[in-house]
């Protein structure tokens, strides 16, 4: 079944979007059966909107401890500890497990857990919508078939 699920925008470069989570977690499972993603920005205050389609690949591990260095420790000690997506009995087990992230790694030294990682969106259409009076929004795609190809630019009827 599809899914769809809120993810916060940590970067964005020549190559795409990133976004991190634990890949082991529902989203991360189905990225690595179907390395396909779809994104939406909305707007409502500017009534603008823009969509992202493309494939998906991992970040360099290099880019992804990068990233998780500079998350609050709180944070860091939280990603290690969590099963994310899995059953918790009670939430004092997950709170027992951050206790044991931290004996293991006193101070504020975490690495990152082998199961946290970055995804790259790399899109192959964009679409960008702005909303008009009486329906008559706006509607510019750009789509290429391959990350190496040319954009195509297309205007649609709303």
């Amino acid at each position: 079944m599809p899914n769809v699920r809120m993810v916060l925008l940590k970067g964005f470069d020549g190559e795409g979007f990133v976004f991190y989570t634990n890949s082991q977690s529902a989203k991360g499972e189905e990225l690595a059966a179907n390395a396909k993603a779809a994104l939406v920005f909305h707007w409502k205050s500017i009534r603008r909107q823009v969509r992202v389609r493309g494939t998906v690949e991992m970040v360099t591990t290099e880019e992804a401890d990068a990233y998780f260095a500079t998350r609050p420790l709180q944070s860091r000690i939280a990603a290690s500890a969590s099963r994310q997506s899995r059953p918790l009995d009670s939430r004092a087990v997950f709170e027992r497990a951050m206790e044991e992230v931290k004996e293991r790694f006193p101070g504020e030294d975490i690495p990152r857990p082998s199961h946290w990682n970055g995804y790259r969106v790399v899109p192959i259409s964009i679409e960008f919508w702005h909303d008009r009076p009486y329906r008559m929004h706006d509607r510019i795609a750009f789509t290429r078939p391959t990350r190496d190809a040319a954009w195509a630019k297309t205007r649609l009827y709303p």
